[in-house]
């Protein structure tokens, strides 16, 4: 046996349950970094925000997820460990390991509703956590694990040549990833479907080391097409289900509201927890507070019109970008006299369907998923991609399908 697998095996000997893969293994030091202030904070944020409101027990939390993260993370390792002629450290493998339990730590609260407004990604957010002086960067340095290691792991705008770090970067953000690993079953399990469920141990027991980089053997190729078709389905059923996108669309325009009056910062936004930040919203008072009430409430908005998104129609060219959004929500509220922040125009960000992971043929050669899959080509990716995206408008009240689209085009013959 490689002599880091047994190292690995022998210091994880505090076992923690999940409720999806059973006993995670952690060792003294790592439990000791689980158990401080910042990761913890991770069990008041819930992984999928409003989507409760469809799914009642999709109620789990970010600090699941980073836990089911970390644990693919090392069944990753032990995996590639196997046949290691010596790519990774000690040292390396625990930074690997350390970053994947703390890639969330900096997320904002209500799942991805702000994900839009930020002036820092969570992962740089995260990465400033870890730099900086307090428990959990002390409690990194007593696991023996260099903190500015982890944080340009997780945090890839740090600039680095390390060809180890490099490539625990690409492990932790790719097609077969330990985060897409876990949120796509834990979404499902929590939400009741059978639509995310992965072969987890069959994937991860089947990535290999060629060449410095990570690729997958090419009998596990369909893994990818189903990866591919999970995180579909979850989106089109889960993640963008109308009435999740009306409850974000609502939080969304509340704290729009408020950096519009200056009431708020974005940086105010950071390092909270779902109570902490509707807690904000409320003391503010007005419109954010009425919004955020009536999602807390599960009273969201109703659906009166959609569309696929498309960038040559006149309200999709109005409505992009956060500003132009606002704006056109004031005019259409004007145009059917209805109260202000009564309606929300909600159009999702763009997403992708591509996959890049190498394939190690049978033959011993390497070659890519494009090449390999018949299926899953760029036009295939691109019509998944464009059937998703939909521009929505949601109402306080139903003011009928005719009304609004006699709005949208009065608005829309004059802009």
């Amino acid at each position: 046996m490689n002599n880091s697998i047994s190292r690995l095996l022998e210091e994880t000997t505090c076992p923690i349950r999940d409720a999806l893969w059973k006993d995670i293994r952690f060792s003294p030091a790592f439990l000791a970094i689980l158990r401080t202030a910042e990761v913890q904070k991770l069990a008041h944020i819930q992984q999928l925000g409003p989507v409760s409101l469809v799914y009642p027990s999709a109620v789990h939390t970010r600090l699941d997820h980073s836990i089911g993260v970390y644990h693919h993370a090392f069944q990753i390792m032990l995996s590639l460990l196997r046949g290691d002629q010596g790519t990774f450290t000690d040292e390396g493998i625990h930074g690997f390991l350390c970053a994947a339990l703390l890639h969330d730590i900096g997320h904002f609260p209500y799942a991805h509703a702000l994900k839009e407004l930020s002036i820092a990604t969570h992962e740089q957010l995260a990465a400033a956590l870890i730099l900086s002086k307090g428990e959990l960067n002390d409690t990194i340095r007593n696991a023996g694990i260099d903190p500015s290691f982890v944080a340009a792991i997780i945090d890839e705008t740090i600039p680095s040549f390390d060809k180890e770090l490099l490539l625990y970067r690409s492990i932790l953000s790719g097609t077969l990833d330990p985060d897409k690993l876990d949120y796509l079953n834990r979404d499902a399990f929590f939400c009741g479907v059978p639509y995310g469920m992965q072969d987890a141990s069959y994937i991860t027991g089947h990535l290999v080391l060629r060449g410095g980089n990570i690729a997958l053997e090419e009998e596990a190729i369909a893994s990818v097409e189903h990866v591919l078709f999970a995180k579909y389905l979850m989106y089109r059923n889960v993640y963008w289900h109308r009435g999740t996108r009306s409850a974000t669309a609502m939080v969304k325009e509340a704290v729009l509201t408020l950096l519009e009056e200056g009431a708020i910062k974005e940086t105010d936004m950071q390092n909270l927890d779902d109570a902490q930040f509707f807690s904000l919203l409320k003391a503010k008072g007005g419109a954010a507070s009425r919004l955020a009430g009536l999602v807390r409430q599960g009273r969201t908005f109703v659906l009166v019109d959609e569309k696929d998104h498309d960038d040559a129609r006149p309200l999709d060219r109005m409505a992009k970008g956060l500003a132009g959004r606002m704006e056109t929500e004031r005019k259409l509220e004007v145009v059917l006299s209805l109260p202000p922040h009564s309606l929300v125009v909600d159009i999702p960000e763009p997403i992708s369907f591509e996959a890049s992971i190498p394939i190690l043929k049978s033959d011993g050669t390497i070659s890519t998923f494009q090449k390999e899959d018949q299926l899953f080509q760029s036009d295939i990716s691109s019509v998944f991609a464009k059937c998703l995206r939909k521009t929505r408008i949601y109402c306080e009240r139903d003011i009928g399908k005719d009304a609004m689209e006699k709005a949208v085009a009065s608005l829309s013959s004059k802009g």
